[in-house]
């Protein structure tokens, strides 16, 4: 459903926000870190503070000699950074004793953290494993490791630094600070879909909130007897993208004037509702509907509740990125065109 321009201050502010480029969007794991790659001019400086083996080998694919490497014993708790931009790699739970004379991992730090690529030097096809901020070389990983991958991920303790547990780490090596905000529009395999497109935001995932049961699965929320509603969980990066805006765009991809439904879908789990995680978000939130409602850009009243959050449940696995993974289309609207 379109919506009227709303030429109440708030609204109007919303929609005067400029669009970012792609050429400039920034790129965010989904644990939460900035893996924007970095120009040749970014990793200048940073190069020019390694010591020479680790130049040979994050910059020229060498590799260390076997059960010589200073953090092939490490068994501290903590994790291994990129010695080059500081991103983290590889975390000491899923560090293991391979026997070859490199540190070896059976999973990365988060999945898109590193990258790979086919490496046919030395007559040989090995998979390169690389740095996905800063190109760095890494190692190698191969196919003979422990469950539950069955990956073994065989590093150069030159290309990483160690930090433990303890140890003051440097804002690189940190997560970008984040918000979380919570929407209910229906189906929540739409409203995911779509707002993990927006620019800043980090992580979307589906769930269910506001019910009056612990640990609901989705064939108990679709008897609308535990009160719950289909959900998203928003994590964001304020910085670039408001909550503001956040809420402008929920309101263009649904119809907040529709009572316990939302298209085809009927019943009180797919009902409109903004849950709110501060007073903050709870008076931006309520003032927002009641200018929207005050600005008749709808013929009929608007539904969407505004309540404080209450306990997130995550949904089944089989409906995260189900948009994604399945390629089935949904009702909701895009908000970004």
């Amino acid at each position: 459903m379109l919506i009227i321009l709303v030429l109440c201050s708030l609204v109007a502010s919303l929609s005067s926000e400029p669009a970012m480029s792609l050429d400039s969007q920034p790129l965010f794991s989904r644990a939460g870190y900035n893996i924007t790659p970095l120009s040749v001019a970014d990793k200048k400086p940073l190069l020019e503070q390694l010591s020479e083996e680790s130049i040979r080998i994050t910059q020229r694919a060498g590799t260390e000699q076997p059960f010589c490497g200073t953090l092939l014993d490490n068994k501290s708790n903590g994790f291994y950074a990129c010695i080059v931009c500081g991103l983290p790699l590889f975390s000491s739970d899923h560090k293991f004793t391979s026997g070859t004379g490199w540190p070896s991992f059976f999973s990365p730090f988060a999945p898109n953290h590193v990258v790979t690529k086919i490496d046919n030097s030395f007559d040989m096809k090995r998979v390169e494993i690389l740095c996905a901020r800063c190109d760095a070389h890494l190692g190698h990983e191969f196919d003979d490791g422990p469950e539950p991958t069955g990956k073994r991920y065989c590093l150069n303790s030159a290309s990483l630094h160690f930090y433990g547990t303890d140890d003051e780490l440097p804002v690189e090596s940190k997560p970008v600070p984040t918000e979380v905000a919570y929407f209910a529009g229906g189906c929540f395999w739409g409203v995911e879909h779509w707002l993990q497109k927006g620019v800043g935001v980090i992580n979307v995932q589906s769930g269910y909130m506001q019910g009056k049961t612990e640990n609901p699965d989705y064939k108990e929320v679709c008897t609308g007897q535990t009160g719950h509603a289909e959900t998203v969980k928003v994590t964001f990066d304020p910085t670039i993208i408001s909550y503001e805006t956040l809420l402008s765009t929920f309101f263009k991809m649904h119809d907040p004037t529709q009572v316990n439904r939302q298209g085809p879908d009927h019943g009180s789990q797919y009902r409109s509702g903004i849950w709110t995680t501060s007073d903050e978000q709870q008076h931006i939130a309520s003032t927002y509907v009641k200018e929207l409602s005050d600005s008749n850009s709808y013929k009929k009243p608007i539904a969407t509740e505004v309540e404080s959050a209450k306990k997130f449940y995550l949904a089944e696995e089989g409906h995260q990125d189900y948009i994604e993974n399945t390629g089935r289309p949904c009702h909701v609207t895009n908000p970004w065109d």
